[in-house]
C-alpha cells in the first residue's frame, strides 16, 4: 500500500490493490506449501476476507441507519460555492481593512477570516488558495515576513478540518460508530472474564457518537487553536513589530467602511447560524444541516454574483420572506396535511404551500443566476462529484484493506503490542497519535481515518483504565490529523500556497513558517487532552436541554445526579426534614386507605434518605481511599492475565492441528503439535507464576468494598424512589380531578341512553369514548371496568339491558366517589402537598422527575464531561 501511494498510484485504487495483491499471494503461498489456501490466514481465507470487503463496504452505502456521509457532498458544495462567488474575498478584505491598526492587525484578519470560512467551506484547499492569492501579496507589502505570512495563511487554511462542518468529522463518524459498536463488545468480554458475570452493567458502556456530537464537540478544541494562533501573532507582533508591522494604508473609518463589514460578515455568519444552529438545537440532523448549507450558499451566491446589476438581492429577499413566513405558521400553527378539518387549517396549509414555493422558486433563480455566471454552479458541481466520488472510492477500498488487514491478524498483532506497552492507556494514546502524526508527513488525512482509525479505536475505546468517550478520541484524532495538511514534505496546505505564493517567497520560506503553528496546534492537542471538558461538556448540555434529553434515571447519569444531590442534602438538610415533618402533620384522612398509606410510608423513607446517604458516600470512600494502592496491583495482575490468554489461543491451535491428525495433518506435525502445547502449557504456568502471592486475598477484598458500594448506592435509590413516587402519585391523581368533571354529564347520561336493543348498540361507541378519556386518569381503574363490563353485555346478540344498566349506574356512583374525595382533597390537602413536592423534588424527588430540571442539568452537564474511573470493576 505504501508502495503504491507513495510512486503516485491513485489512492483510491491502492487500498484494494494493495489488499488483493497480498491476498492472492498469500492463498497462493498457502495452497503451493501446504495444499491450503487458508493456511496463512488468521481468520478465515480469501472467501472470507472476499465476503467480509464486500459487507463493509455495503456498509458505507447501504446500511440505512449509517446515512451520515450523504452530508460530505452537501457540505463540500456549500463551501466550493461560497469560495467560487467571491464571498470569502469580500470578508478578507473587509476584515483587513478593519484590523490595520491592530498590531498584527492583517495576520489576526486572515486567522479570522480562516476561522469563518473553515464554519462555512471546511475545503482547506480553496481556503488556502483565496487567501494566499488576495492576501498574501497585501501582507509581504506592508512588510510582513514571508514565514509569518505564510505560516498564518497555510495554518488558518487548515482550521477547516476540526471547526464544524468538516469532512474529516463526517468520516470519522461513520469509522468511530463501528469502533463503539466492537468497543462495547470487547469490554463486556473482559467484564465477563474480570468478574465473571455473564452482563456488564450498562453505565459501564462505550457511550455511541454521532455527528452533531462530533460537531459540537469540536467547537471548543477550535476555539483553542483559533485564539492560540491570534495570540501567537498578536505577541510577536508586540515583542517584534518589524515581523508583523501595522498597516499603512490611510483609509479612514466611516459608515462606508462598517457598512462594506457589516455587508461581508453578516451572510457568512447567518449561514453558521443555520447550519451549526439547526444541528445543536436538534432543530435539523446533520444531512438536513449540509442541505441548508449548501442551499444558502447557492442564494448567496446569487445575490454576489450579481453585485452592482439591478435586481441583485431580489432572490435572496424573496428567499427571506419565504422563511419568516414559514417561520412564523410554524410558530402558530399546527400545520399537519392529515389534520386539515376546518376552514382554517386549509388556509395555514395554502400559505405554506406558497411559501414553500415561494423560497422554491427563489432557489433556483440563485442557482440559475451562478449557472449563467461564468458556469459557475456547473464547475462546483462538477468539482462536488469529483471530491465525493474521490472519498467514497477511497471508502471502499479502504474497507478491502482494513478486512485483509485483519484476516491476516494484523489487528491482533497491533492490539497485543499497545497493550505490551508502559503507561498503560496513555502510553498507548501517545504512541498512537505519534504515528498518526507522523503518517501525516506522507499521508492525507482520508488515508489515516479510514486506514488506522478502525485498527487502533477498538484498543482504545475498550481500555477500561481511563474511560474515555468516543466524542473525545474523535477530536483528538482530528486535532492531530490536522497537522497533516502543514507537516513537510506533503502537507497539501503547503502545495496550496506554493502555487500561489509570488516568485520571491521561497519553499523554505513556507516551510519554516508553518512550524511554530504546527506547535501551536501540537499545545491545543495537549490542552484539551488535559481538558477533556472542553470537547465533552457541549455535546452533554445540548443532549441533556434537548427535547428527546435522558431521563434521571439514566444508569449513566446517577453518579453526577448523586454528587449533586449529596452536596444539596447537606446544605439544606435542615429545611428538608423540616418539610417532612410539616407533610406527616397533614390531615390524610380524605384520601383512600391505600393511598393515605402509602404516603405516610413515602415520609418516613423521606427521613430514611439521610441514613442511607451518609451509609453510601462512606461505602464509596472506602472503595476510593483503596483505589490508589491497589490500581498498581491490579494493572499487574491485568496484564498477566492477558498474556495468559495469549498463550491459551495459541495452544488451542495446536490442538485443531492435534486434532486433525490423519485427515489433513500428517501424524509428525500432530507429534509437533504435542510438543509445542506442552512447552506453551509450561510457558503459561511460568506466566501465572508472576501473579503475586496476596492477589488472592486483596482481590477478594476489594471486590467485597465495591459489592458493599454497590448495595449501599442500590438502597439508597430505592429508598428515594419509594419517597417520591407515592407523592407523586397522590399529586397527579388529586388534580385529575378537574378531568373528571369535564366528563361528568357525558357519564351521568350513559344509563338513561339503554332503553331498547337499538339504543344499546348505539350506546358501545359512547361508552367506548369515555373508556378512552378515562385512560390517561390516575386511580379511575373501577369506574373503567365497570364502563368494560357494560360494553360487553351490549355487544352480545341479546343484550341484558338491566345488567347492563346496573353496570353504568356502579360506574356513575364509583365516578361521584371519586370526584366528592378529590375535590375535598384539592381544597384541603393538595397544597401543603405540593409545597413538600417543591422542596424535595430536586433532591429526593429527582429520579421521579420527567427530566432534569435546568439548573440540575448544567451541572450535570459540566459533571459528566469528565472521564468516570471504573477501572476497578474490571
Amino acid at each position: 500500500m505504501l508502495g503504491a501511494i507513495a510512486s503516485g498510484f491513485p489512492v483510491a485504487f491502492a487500498l484494494p490493490g494493495a489488499a488483493i495483491i497480498t491476498i492472492g499471494m498469500a492463498a497462493f503461498s498457502g495452497f503451493l506449501f501446504t495444499g491450503s489456501v487458508d493456511a496463512f490466514f488468521v481468520h478465515g481465507g480469501p472467501s472470507i476476507w472476499l465476503s467480509t470487503g464486500v459487507t463493509n463496504s455495503r456498509g458505507i452505502y447501504w446500511v440505512i441507519e449509517q446515512d451520515i456521509l450523504i452530508a460530505i457532498p452537501l457540505f463540500v458544495l456549500m463551501g466550493l460555492m461560497l469560495q467560487r462567488s467571491k464571498i470569502a474575498e469580500d470578508l478578507l478584505m473587509a476584515m483587513a481593512r478593519l484590523m490595520r491598526p491592530v498590531p498584527g492587525g492583517m495576520a489576526v484578519s486572515v486567522i479570522f477570516v480562516g476561522t469563518l470560512l473553515a464554519a462555512t467551506t471546511g475545503i482547506v484547499g480553496a481556503t488556502v488558495v483565496s487567501m494566499g492569492m488576495i492576501s498574501l501579496p497585501v501582507m509581504l507589502k506592508n512588510g510582513y515576513s514571508k514565514s509569518l505570512a505564510t505560516g498564518t495563511i497555510a495554518a488558518s487554511g487548515t482550521l477547516g478540518q476540526i471547526i464544524p462542518p468538516s469532512i474529516i468529522l463526517l468520516i470519522l463518524v461513520d469509522q468511530l460508530t463501528a469502533a463503539v459498536s466492537k468497543a462495547n463488545a470487547d469490554r463486556r468480554a473482559l467484564y465477563k472474564i474480570s468478574n465473571g458475570e455473564l452482563s456488564m452493567p450498562s453505565e459501564f458502556d462505550v457511550l455511541s457518537v454521532s455527528a452533531g456530537d462530533l460537531f459540537m464537540g469540536a467547537v471548543f478544541p477550535g476555539l483553542t487553536i483559533v485564539m492560540l494562533y491570534m495570540l501567537f501573532v498578536f505577541g510577536l507582533a508586540l515583542f517584534r513589530p518589524g515581523l508583523a508591522p501595522k498597516s499603512f494604508d490611510k483609509g479612514k473609518y466611516d459608515w462606508t467602511l462598517l457598512v462594506r463589514v457589516f455587508s461581508a460578515l453578516v451572510p457568512p455568519l447567518t449561514l453558521i447560524l443555520l447550519v451549526l444552529g439547526s444541528i445543536i438545537t436538534g432543530v435539523a440532523t446533520v444531512n438536513q444541516a449540509g442541505a441548508i448549507g449548501a442551499g444558502g450558499a447557492i442564494i448567496m451566491a446569487g445575490y454576489r454574483l450579481h453585485r452592482g446589476k439591478s435586481g441583485a438581492y431580489r432572490p435572496a429577499a424573496l428567499a427571506l420572506l419565504a422563511m419568516l413566513a414559514i417561520g412564523l405558521l410554524l410558530e402558530f400553527f399546527d400545520i399537519n396535511l392529515r389534520k386539515i378539518n376546518t376552514s382554517k387549517d386549509v388556509i395555514v396549509a395554502v400559505l405554506a404551500a406558497v411559501s414553500m414555493g415561494v423560497l422554491i422558486f427563489s432557489l433556483c433563480w440563485s442557482g440559475w443566476r451562478t449557472l449563467k455566471t461564468d458556469r459557475i454552479l456547473e464547475s462546483v458541481v462538477l468539482e462536488t462529484a469529483k471530491t465525493t466520488s474521490m472519498i467514497f472510492a477511497i471508502l471502499l477500498g479502504a474497507a478491502m484493506l482494513t478486512a485483509a488487514f485483519r484476516a491476516f491478524g494484523g489487528e491482533i498483532l497491533v492490539k497485543d503490542f499497545l497493550q505490551s506497552m508502559p503507561g498503560g492507556f496513555w502510553g498507548q494514546f501517545t504512541f498512537v497519535m505519534l504515528i498518526m502524526f507522523i503518517l501525516g508527513f506522507y499521508l492525507d488525512f482520508v488515508e489515516i481515518t479510514v486506514v488506522v482509525v478502525p485498527i487502533v479505536a477498538p484498543i482504545l475505546l475498550t481500555d477500561p483504565s481511563a474511560n474515555v468517550t468516543a466524542v473525545w478520541l474523535g477530536v483528538m484524532m482530528c486535532m492531530i490529523m490536522q497537522t497533516s495538511f502543514l507537516t513537510p514534505p506533503f502537507g497539501f496546505a503547503l502545495f496550496y500556497l506554493r502555487g500561489v505564493a509570488p516568485k520571491g517567497v521561497r519553499t523554505t520560506d513556507i516551510y519554516k513558517g508553518v512550524i511554530p503553528f504546527i506547535g501551536l496546534q501540537l499545545l491545543a492537542l495537549v490542552i484539551v487532552g488535559a481538558y477533556p471538558s472542553l470537547v465533552n461538556y457541549l455535546p452533554s448540555r445540548v443532549s441533556f436541554f434537548s427535547k428527546t434529553a435522558p431521563p434521571p434515571t439514566n444508569p449513566r447519569l446517577q453518579s453526577c445526579i448523586e454528587q449533586f444531590v449529596f452536596k444539596q442534602l447537606d446544605k439544606r438538610s435542615a429545611s428538608i426534614r423540616q418539610a417532612i415533618n410539616k407533610a406527616r402533620a397533614l390531615d390524610l384522612q380524605t384520601l383512600p386507605e391505600q393511598m393515605r398509606d402509602d404516603l405516610r410510608q413515602s415520609f418516613d423513607r423521606a427521613e430514611q434518605v439521610f441514613a442511607l446517604m451518609k451509609a453510601a458516600r462512606e461505602a464509596e470512600r472506602a472503595v476510593s481511599d483503596e483505589a490508589p494502592s491497589h490500581r498498581p496491583l491490579l494493572n499487574d495482575v491485568r496484564i498477566i492475565e492477558r498474556n495468559a490468554r495469549r498463550i491459551d489461543k495459541k495452544i488451542a491451535e495446536q490442538k485443531v492441528i492435534v486434532s486433525r491428525v490423519g485427515g489433513v495433518v500428517s501424524k509428525n506435525t500432530g507429534q509437533n503439535a504435542l510438543a509445542r502445547i506442552e512447552s506453551l502449557t509450561a510457558q503459561r504456568n511460568l506466566v501465572l507464576g508472576g501473579i503475586p502471592d496476596n492477589w488472592t486475598a486483596e482481590n477478594n477484598r476489594i471486590s467485597s468494598k465495591l459489592k458493599d458500594s454497590d448495595r449501599a448506592i442500590r438502597r439508597y435509590r430505592r429508598t428515594v424512589d419509594d419517597a417520591y413516587e407515592p407523592l407523586a402519585e397522590a399529586i397527579a391523581t388529586i388534580t385529575a380531578v378537574k378531568l373528571l368533571k369535564n366528563l361528568k354529564n357525558d357519564l351521568h347520561a350513559l344509563p338513561s341512553l339503554i332503553d331498547t336493543t337499538q339504543s344499546a348498540g348505539a350506546s358501545v361507541s359512547r361508552i367506548t369514548s369515555i373508556h378512552s378519556s378515562l385512560s390517561g386518569i390516575r386511580g379511575v381503574g373501577s369506574v373503567r371496568r365497570e364502563l368494560r363490563a357494560a360494553r360487553k353485555i351490549l355487544r352480545k346478540k341479546q343484550p341484558d339491558l338491566d345488567l347492563a344498566r346496573a353496570s353504568l349506574e356502579s360506574a356513575v356512583a364509583q365516578f361521584e366517589t371519586e370526584i366528592r374525595w378529590r375535590s375535598r382533597a384539592s381544597r384541603e390537602l393538595l397544597p401543603g402537598l405540593k409545597t413538600y413536592d417543591t422542596i424535595i423534588a430536586d433532591t429526593i424527588g429527582v429520579r421521579g422527575q420527567s427530566r432534569l430540571p435546568d439548573h440540575i442539568a448544567l451541572e450535570i452537564a459540566g459533571c459528566s464531561a469528565k472521564f468516570r474511573d471504573i477501572y476497578l470493576n474490571f
